[in-house]
């Protein structure tokens, strides 16, 4: 493991795109304030730059650099999530403009998979986490199905848990409005 934090940690200070096991699925990752790197991974993707990935962080002491105003109900919800849970707030900054949504939010998770956890630590930013696959097609559940052209496009991927053949479930999303109102978008 101790490779593969080094070389991805230098692929991403680079500007470059990584392959690596989530706490969810594998991810397509880069610097989450990189622009040139955002737009690199909408292009591997053949996603639409109009619909906003996520970011994944390892300590919630760092949400306040990254959003506006953290309603108090978030420190609640990542404090007692069993399971993994990408949380959108209003308000992001300090991000890649073309990683925020158009209405201002951002999709942020945190990470408590040791890989992850230890590669943000090293980086200190937050790292885009979004599926390794084409846009419009199956997310890959492990290592094995993520396709040749996704892996010829990325500059770094990981080793570690390639051979992890355990289904992986992508992360329950909630999204926090102005004032409160909590909306449940994928359980």
């Amino acid at each position: 493991m101790h490779n593969d934090l080094k070389n991805a940690t230098e692929a991403l200070k680079k500007g470059g795109i990584i392959l690596y096991p989530t706490d969810t699925i594998w991810g397509i990752g880069c610097d989450a304030t990189n622009p040139e790197a955002v737009a690199r991974i909408y292009q591997i993707k053949k996603r639409e730059d109009s619909k906003s990935m996520l970011v994944l962080m390892e300590n919630p002491a760092l949400l306040e650099r990254y959003v506006n105003e953290v309603p108090e109900i978030a420190w609640d919800l990542v404090e007692v999530s069993t399971k993994p849970l990408t949380v959108i707030y209003p308000g992001a900054k300090n991000l890649a403009p073309n990683l925020v949504a158009g209405d201002g939010s951002i999709g942020i998770r945190f990470t408590k998979e040791e890989f992850t956890a230890k590669l943000l630590q090293r980086f200190r930013r937050p790292v885009v986490s979004t599926s390794a696959n084409i846009s419009g097609q199956k997310s890959p559940a492990f290592f094995d199905e993520i396709s040749e052209e996704i892996k010829s496009q990325v500059d770094y991927i990981v080793e570690y848990r390639q051979d992890d053949i355990n289904p992986a479930q992508p992360s329950s999303i909630i999204k926090l409005w102005p004032g409160g109102r909590i909306e449940i978008l994928r359980k």
